[in-house]
């Protein structure tokens, strides 16, 4: 039967079942439709397929355009990587989880820094007061690094260091802590978040205007592409404009429009989009709706592969593939019976995986109280296990693909996303979008939108607006300790006592001169890190050259 005919038919089939069976059935029903940000049918056909080309638009996995996955084994060769935010308080106690972690079978580190740390601060400067190994590890120095690090197994650990502003600084760390325990440059491995960015858009950890903060980025990049062969040096994130309130489409959106910056930014450095392209990362957020999300991460490696291929004119298909890590999507877990986000951290991994990511990282269910206690970072983890061996979602390769409703999701992800990078490069770019304001005010609105749907029960949020109870369980949650503080400013005082501090100065003085040149800012950085000069003292050079951002009013 001729196929426009046969359409024909399906179409006029479809609305005779609406009309007839469909409507009188819902107009029984008083169930409101929860509010979505992509169009949806109520029922998808194949007629649904907008024309669609398998093999232009879908292939085989490990394959152009990777609709369907980056590797041809996908997670019947290995599984995901397995991770957990981890680091708190005092280094001595980030290295005690770290080891317990691995020793439970987790598959790499993620490590978390506190606010001071990322924002380029000693844990004794006055600005440092009462955040100090709050949210994350306190890092003033290398020696702090080397306890957190010394005596794990580098090699398999592949940590990933959240650091943006001042992620030359925690890489250089870390590169030196590695000398000392004898792993070779092209055997350390890991990555760094390196995503400044995203900073400006959605997080607010930036230290230095964008252009300069620009040129850090991509000093790291050229010198991991010099010297570090196995080094991820940049993890573009979704994640944060997501957790900021952005919309499903303007995670995607602002995560490839920054990457078109970056790329563009190396490309006039003069490096070569092959050597640097295959390490280009991406970290996304996941929600609990598994379908949209499993959508989203289809879309995006079909962007990706042809953005690289047709717009920059990558020849190497490493250089196509989209490698992305996601998480939980913290801001959607709840103070209010906490216990629920076991379920819904359950749903945001399986959407991830369903969608075919790298690595993934699990929440505590008591994250929207606190940071994880051993307990909870425990239940992350053996989430992701039972996935992993009991769910049967890892025994076949995208079990999703073909689906008439997730195939026209991810076209329509596809879709709108290109649309919306087209219009931010037509009003001039992500970097003017950000010092303008523009891009921050489009995310405060859809966030404002989100909040108003709750607020007003048009959006369930079990356990908050619908379905609350009077008492919520108790839960033992994580405390940081005030000893900790006191301990972290007593050793940063004996480090100042022990180091040689003439070489200290000659080695910040050296980074002065490199910053008020065009240098790559990497290397007189890690000499000032071998010296053991502290994080505050580098960025104290890098403020007094490049100034602070002061972000634009909207």
């Amino acid at each position: 039967m001729d196929k426009h005919h046969e359409a024909g038919k399906l179409r006029m089939a479809k609305q005779r079942w609406q009309t007839e069976r469909l409507d009188p059935a819902l107009a029984q029903v008083n169930r409101p439709a929860m509010p979505s940000d992509l169009e949806q049918e109520p029922l998808y056909t194949p007629d649904d397929d907008d024309g669609r080309d398998y093999l232009d638009d879908l292939g085989f996995p490990g394959e152009y355009p990777f609709t369907r996955g980056v590797q041809p084994s996908m997670y019947q060769g290995r599984h995901w990587t397995m991770r957990q935010y981890a680091g708190f308080g005092s280094p001595q106690e980030t290295h005690d989880r770290f080891d317990y972690l691995l020793g439970q079978g987790q598959g790499g580190l993620l490590v978390a820094f506190d606010l001071p740390t990322q924002l380029g601060f000693d844990s004794d400067d006055p600005r440092a007061k009462d955040d100090v190994g709050v949210v994350g590890v306190a890092v003033d120095s290398l020696r702090d690094m080397e306890t957190i690090f010394t005596g794990l197994p580098l090699e398999k650990a592949s940590p990933s260091l959240t650091m943006n502003a001042a992620a030359t600084v925690a890489l250089a760390m870390y590169v030196a802590v590695a000398e000392k325990e004898g792993v070779a440059a092209d055997r350390i491995s890991g990555t760094t978040q390196n995503d400044i960015l995203k900073e400006f858009l959605a997080r607010g950890t930036y230290v230095f205007p964008p252009r300069p903060s620009l040129r850090l980025t991509v000093d790291l990049i050229e010198y991991c592409s010099a010297n570090l062969p196995r080094w991820n040096f940049m993890n573009i994130c979704g994640y944060h404009v997501r957790e900021a309130g952005s919309t499903l489409v303007q995670e995607v959106a602002f995560a490839m429009a920054n990457a078109i910056t970056y790329i563009e930014a190396c490309l006039e450095r003069g490096l070569d989009i092959d050597a640097f392209a295959p390490r280009l990362a991406f970290n996304f957020a996941s929600s609990s709706n598994f379908f949209h999300e499993a959508a989203k991460f289809r879309a995006a490696r079909r962007l990706w592969a042809r953005l690289l291929r047709e717009r920059f004119g990558a020849k190497e298909e490493a250089s196509w593939m989209f490698r992305t890590g996601a998480g939980s999507a913290g801001s959607t877990l709840t103070a209010q019976q906490p216990e629920n986000n076991i379920v819904r951290v359950a749903l945001q991994a399986l959407g991830g995986i369903l969608g075919g990511v790298q690595s993934f990282h699990t929440a505590g269910f008591d994250e929207a109280l606190a940071i994880p206690s051993e307990h909870s970072a425990m239940v992350a983890l053996r989430t992701q296990q039972v996935l992993a061996h009991e769910s049967g979602a890892a025994e076949v390769i995208d079990p999703l693909g073909g689906s008439y409703y997730v195939e026209n999701l991810t076209d329509q992800i596809e879709r709108e996303v290109n649309l919306y990078i087209a219009r931010i490069e037509a009003e001039g770019g992500m970097l003017k979008a950000i010092e303008d304001g523009h891009a921050q005010a489009e995310i405060a609105k859809s966030a404002y939108a989100y909040q108003q749907q709750i607020e007003s029960r048009e959006r369930t949020i079990v356990g908050v607006n619908q379905f609350a109870t009077d008492n919520d369980p108790e839960i033992e949650l994580h405390r940081p300790r005030a000893e900790i503080v006191a301990a972290q400013i007593k050793g940063l005082a004996a480090l100042r006592r022990e180091r040689d501090n003439g070489a200290v100065q000659r080695t910040l003085s050296a980074l002065e001169d490199e910053a008020r040149g065009g240098g790559n800012l990497m290397y007189p950085i890690l000499d000032a890190v071998r010296a053991y000069a502290t994080i505050g003292e580098i960025c104290a050079v890098l403020r007094r050259e490049f100034g602070e951002y002061q972000p634009a009013s909207f």
